[in-house]
């Protein structure tokens, strides 16, 4: 049996979108603990890991563990469709996903579920020489002013603070935040990092996230950076590979 039922449609739908941002279509590892996805994009240059318990739903009856292959464009339409305060409830049938609305009336959509092909995701290992934990709000507003000058955008965690530049044919751009403030609220630094990553990419992970919740922001030089942040109880971890600056 699976069989789970969530207060606030839109609350599952903000959830999806932090999926859809970055991938198409992944697996949901649905167990009698929680919902869990990892998945690579398409470029193989970032990878996202979802997980929410049991805990986020109103009603949660899952009797074995099922891998449910999912087009999270289509999921992420379905559910734009909800209206006012509609709860969602999600169950199989056969091969298909059901997505029912249950508010003034009882909408009733089914997803079919999706052939994925994906081997095991495995989360890079790597210790960190700094973090960054700032609004979302913010990263946001700093990553659109980066976006008019250039594709890439260079981040910088120092003693001094937390540093993003960018070089591009039509002007250059540093933004300077000291360690503590009211958007930045906390710089933790073992050793000075830096790294360049593609802008979009930073851009699609962060969409998602709430702009007065705070995301976490891990960084070693020209290595991954590892973004953080939550939507409710669900937990989303992102990683994104740097593109390696030469001399």
């Amino acid at each position: 049996m699976l069989e789970i039922e969530i207060e606030d449609a839109r609350s599952w739908k903000n959830c999806v979108d932090s999926i859809v941002n970055l991938i198409d279509e992944g697996s949901f590892e649905v167990t009698s603990n929680g919902i869990s996805l990892k998945a690579m994009d398409p470029s193989q240059i970032a990878m996202v890991s979802f997980s929410i318990p049991k805990s986020a739903f109103s009603s949660y009856k899952v009797d074995e563990t099922t891998k449910l292959g999912i087009n999270f464009d289509s999921m992420s339409k379905i559910l734009a469709r909800s209206r006012g305060k509609d709860k969602l409830k999600m169950m199989l049938d056969e091969n298909k996903l059901v997505l029912e609305f249950l508010g003034e009336e009882r909408r009733n959509f089914k997803l079919p579920l999706v052939d994925v092909q994906e081997g095991a995701q495995k989360e890079p290992r790597i210790e960190f020489d700094a973090v960054v934990k700032m609004k979302a709000g913010h990263f946001k507003e700093i990553l659109g002013d980066a976006a008019l000058l250039s594709s890439h955008v260079v981040l910088e965690a120092s003693n001094k603070g937390f540093s993003v530049e960018v070089h591009g044919d039509s002007g250059d751009l540093k933004v300077e935040r000291d360690k503590t403030g009211e958007a930045t609220t906390n710089i933790e630094v073992k050793k000075d990092s830096r790294a360049t990553f593609p802008l979009q990419f930073l851009e699609d992970i962060v969409k998602a996230c709430p702009d007065d919740q705070s995301l976490s922001l891990h960084l070693k030089t020209n290595s991954p950076i590892k973004v953080e942040y939550s939507i409710g109880e669900a937990k989303l971890m992102y990683y994104l590979a740097p593109r390696i600056e030469t001399m």
